[in-house]
């Protein structure tokens, strides 16, 4: 755009856009041009140390310092730096493992935790932390406000001072607001020259803090009066200043909590810690630079330590000086102490100044950058439209700043800002944790002094100070996170970055495979693991729904085989379709896995995937195929209106018309399925091949189905409403060999209880519960034999025993039975046009009414040469039947064992 051409940020220490090597789109023009001219010149001083001292001096080293001493005093502020120091050098180790491990771009800590974590987490924590700069960058100017009205405030505590200005909360406003308009201004015109006056303000605070350490050896006691305005009257403190003075040192060992006299509320441990730890929240501002520095893997680590170190250094020895030198009352009872004491005020005053407005600007900077990086990514709709362009990323911001000002006092908004810096150092440690527990072999770290340990630590010291200082901006965090991580969860956002969880899942699922040991299985706990053939996924789509409602939790594969031979051909043309297939199942909302294979013929190619298709103990036992018949299908895409072009616009689907991040939207993925079969297509599967297929399954011992008439089934991926599995839909078992002479011989057999089994599992899924089971059982009623009432009981009790609640109908089919054995007894039954009729008519008779039936699939005949036959029998026994899935089962399955 070419508003984006600005200067904005393109160049500077405290830019937090790393221009070089950004490889996601929207850099301005400007900041491409200036990393091309000015490539990684950064230093670890310049680059990394001088940021971080700033930032983490910011305003509380001149006005929070004698207010941390005063209210905790010197054993309790040196436990509070320390437990400070502790949380953030843990999240320090984690912070140099994940920028060493890969160039750290624009949106610092939500650009490492995002690609790290995945968009989800990233996007919810970048937001977080977008507002956690947002209330620091309002901390620093409320701070800069106190301290110029310090001085020049009508009723400032210091008699220094020239006292001209008005106070009051909203004079208090409409001074912050010009500050942060000055900041604004900064950042949008000339932030290259408060980046190139980075070092002079170091200088500068540096002269500050030492001469506020000397101040001691020079500046004899002195006594101050302190004036307030409580409760509309003014109220004088007498503060003594004492210089170092063993007895000054024990009356301030101890804490002290008191009423701040600017809220004048009571203070606590975790208020002050709340105020202390705001200057710990500078510690990612050298590895926000990673993209500038000439060797980051070297620069962040060392020189992020070294600022840290120094930092804390300094703060030790202002804890000591002033513990020895100034009473509580004094500490307590004024902010600028420092000015006081110092040999000289104005140096005090040109440092808190200086500090607070880089802080501010930092602030700012930093905020704006990370938001322009969570609109460039689009992950949130409507941020994208206010906040693509990187100047109207600094305008939102500054209005978010401006909202905080309204606080009107440094201390009322310092525990949210130490919140929410809590949460984003939480999920750094939580980044780094996941990848080292992922085990990727990608994550090699130049930094190598970690652990996954140190990352447990800091996360949860992280969480449990979080609800120290305030239980209820802690909670309000992470309820304001899950529903930032519903949303995007919702949304689904597609990346490139690569997901944490996908790591994490695939290291976890090895280990589980690894001990889910084949030989330990049980019936009990047996359930099928379907592989369904599909050759055209147009035709297929209800069967393949229908599969997925029959699988009970057990592993479902989509199989399709290519016909060719990889030696013809330049390279494997089976992988370039997986995106295809793997979007189809999303489009119908199916827990599939896909498996492809290219071989001569669909016999090899199914023994192929009969034989490698799963892992471990997870590989499939029953293996579905489409029947073999004459008809020519229907195009299911035609049909369902989720396919139609358009219909996912502005649903969010992954696989809509807008396209998904793998490369397939919905005319691609029409395209790339054939048409379905019609006079004119070729078959590339011939009877005894198809018959083939079903022998060699069994050879293999896998249980076999055929599915007939599915396509009448409505249909139940996305997109639709339609409903079926109702209370007035029956399922109807046949578990008797209608082919056979002796059908009725028995009701319980291994393939009969298969039979029933997958029926109780189809009634047992979502859509089908409420449908009622039939079983029909075949008998001979005509015969002198009664002895299929004792065969009917036991088969009654059986089914108690196996909890199948299920209603018997009774058939009486001697007449179909003749048909079959002919009036000469003594010959071999014979399944005649007549006999299959019969059989076909019985089926009608009493299954028309349901909505799915399940037959006893006879086995194949041996002789190649019969596989018409037994395809033509099988035809005409199911024809006009309706949706039929014809079994054959080789497994026990059932268990009347607790």
């Amino acid at each position: 755009m070419a508003c984006e051409r600005s200067p904005l940020l393109a160049h500077g220490i405290f830019s937090m856009v790393a221009d070089n090597g950004d490889s996601r789109r929207g850099s301005s023009a400007a900041g491409d041009s200036s990393s091309k001219a000015n490539p990684r010149t950064l230093n670890t001083f310049f680059g990394v140390i001088v940021p971080t001292i700033l930032s983490m001096f910011s305003i509380i080293i001149f006005l929070r310092t004698g207010f941390v001493i005063g209210h905790a005093g010197l054993l309790y502020g040196l436990l509070m730096l320390g437990v400070a120091y502790f949380i953030i050098s843990l999240t320090i180790l984690s912070i140099c493992a994940i920028s060493t491990n890969g160039a750290v771009q624009g949106g610092g800590a939500y650009f490492m935790i995002s690609r790290s974590l995945g968009p989800e987490f990233g996007g919810s924590i970048g937001l977080m932390f977008f507002l956690a700069k947002v209330c620091a960058c309002g901390v620093y100017v409320l701070g800069l406000v106190e301290a110029i009205l310090n001085i020049f405030g009508q009723d400032a505590v210091t008699g220094l001072g020239i006292r001209v200005l008005p106070q009051g909360y909203w004079f208090s406003v409409l001074y912050s607001s010009v500050l942060l308009l000055l900041c604004l201004v900064v950042c949008l015109v000339g932030a290259h020259i408060y980046a190139k006056a980075s070092f002079i303000t170091l200088i500068v605070v540096t002269v500050a803090v030492l001469s506020i350490l000397i101040s001691p050896l020079i500046v004899g006691p002195r006594h101050f009066n302190l004036t307030h305005m409580l409760d509309h009257n003014h109220t004088i403190i007498h503060g003594v200043y004492t210089g170092f003075n063993s007895s000054t040192l024990a009356n301030n060992l101890g804490p002290g909590y008191s009423l701040d006299y600017s809220t004048n509320k009571m203070m606590s441990f975790s208020a002050v810690f709340a105020v202390l730890f705001t200057s710990c929240t500078g510690i990612m501002a050298g590895a926000n630079m990673s993209g500038e520095l000439k060797n980051p893997s070297v620069a962040i680590p060392k020189g992020t330590i070294i600022a840290v170190l120094y930092a804390f250094v300094v703060y030790v020895l202002l804890f000591l000086l002033l513990s020895s030198t100034c009473d509580r009352l004094f500490l307590i009872n004024d902010y600028a102490v420092f000015q006081r004491i110092n040999i000289w005020p104005p140096f005090v005053i040109v440092g808190v100044y200086c500090a607070s407005l880089s802080a501010a600007m930092c602030s700012l900077i930093g905020a704006s950058r990370i938001l322009h990086a969570l609109a460039v990514d689009q992950l949130f709709g409507a941020l994208c439209v206010i906040s693509g362009n990187p100047w109207v990323s600094v305008l939102y911001t500054w209005v978010l700043v401006q909202c905080t000002l309204f606080a009107g006092q440094l201390n009322v908004i310092a525990e949210l800002v130490t919140v929410f810096y809590l949460l984003a150092y939480a999920a750094v440690d939580l980044a780094c944790l996941a990848l080292e527990w992922a085990s990727a072999p990608n994550f090699r770290p130049t930094f190598q002094l970690f652990s996954w340990h140190t990352c447990l630590l800091g996360m949860l010291s992280c969480l449990v100070m979080m609800f120290v200082i305030n239980a209820v901006y802690s909670s309000a965090s992470i309820v304001m996170l899950l529903l930032l991580l519903l949303f995007l969860h919702y949304r689904s956002p597609t990346s490139s970055w690569g997901y944490i969880s996908q790591a994490l899942i695939f290291h976890q699922v090895r280990k589980y495979l690894l001990m889910l040991d084949s030989r330990k299985d049980h019936v009990k706990f047996w359930r099928p693991q379907v592989l369904l053939m599909v050759s055209n996924p147009r035709s297929s789509c209800q069967l393949i729904s229908f599969v997925n409602q029959l699988k009970k939790g057990g592993l479902f594969i989509l199989g399709h085989v290519q016909l060719g031979d990889l030696d013809m051909l330049p390279t494997d043309p089976v992988q370039q379709h997986y995106n295809f297939w793997l979007s189809l199942v999303d489009k119908l909302d199916v827990k599939a896995f896909v498996d492809l294979t290219l071989s001569p013929s669909v016999r090899q190619g199914t023994q192929h995937l009969l034989r490698i298709t799963g892992l471990g103990g997870m590989k499939p036992n029953t293996l579905v195929l489409g029947f073999y018949d004459n008809c020519y299908p229907e195009d299911y895409f035609l049909q369902e209106a989720a396919f139609c072009e358009g219909a996912d616009k502005g649903s969010g689907s992954s696989a809509g018309f807008e396209g998904d991040h793998f490369g397939v939207d919905l005319p691609s993925l029409q395209a790339h399925f054939p048409p379905v079969r019609h006079t004119e297509s070729p078959r590339f599967l011939q009877p005894d091949e198809y018959v083939g297929i079903i022998s060699d399954a069994i050879k293999m011992g896998k249980n076999v189905c055929l599915a007939r008439y599915f396509f009448q089934l409505p249909p139940e991926g996305k997109g639709t409403s339609a409903k079926y599995g109702d209370s007035s839909d029956m399922i109807d078992v046949w578990p008797s060999n209608l082919l056979s002479a002796d059908g009725s011989g028995s009701f319980a057999d291994v393939c009969s209880l298969f039979l029933l089994q997958m029926a109780c599992i189809l009634n047992m899924a979502t859509r089908w519960r409420r449908a009622r089971v039939r079983i029909f059982l075949c008998v001979e009623a005509e015969s002198g034999d009664q002895g299929w009432l004792a065969k009917e009981e036991r088969f009654r009790e059986l089914l108690g025993k196996l909890r199948i609640r299920a209603t018997i109908k009774i058939v009486a089919w001697d007449r179909v039975v003749r048909l079959l054995r002919g009036t000469d007894s003594t010959a071999p039954p014979v399944a005649s046009e007549e006999f299959l009729s019969a059989v076909n008519s019985l089926l009608k008779e009493h299954s028309t009414s349901a909505a799915v039936r399940f037959l006893y699939l006879p086995r194949p005949p041996t002789n190649s040469g019969q596989s018409q036959q037994y395809l033509a029998q099988l035809d005409a026994v199911t024809q006009g039947l309706g949706p039929t899935l014809l079994i054959h089962g080789l497994t026990p399955v059932t268990c009347t064992e607790l």
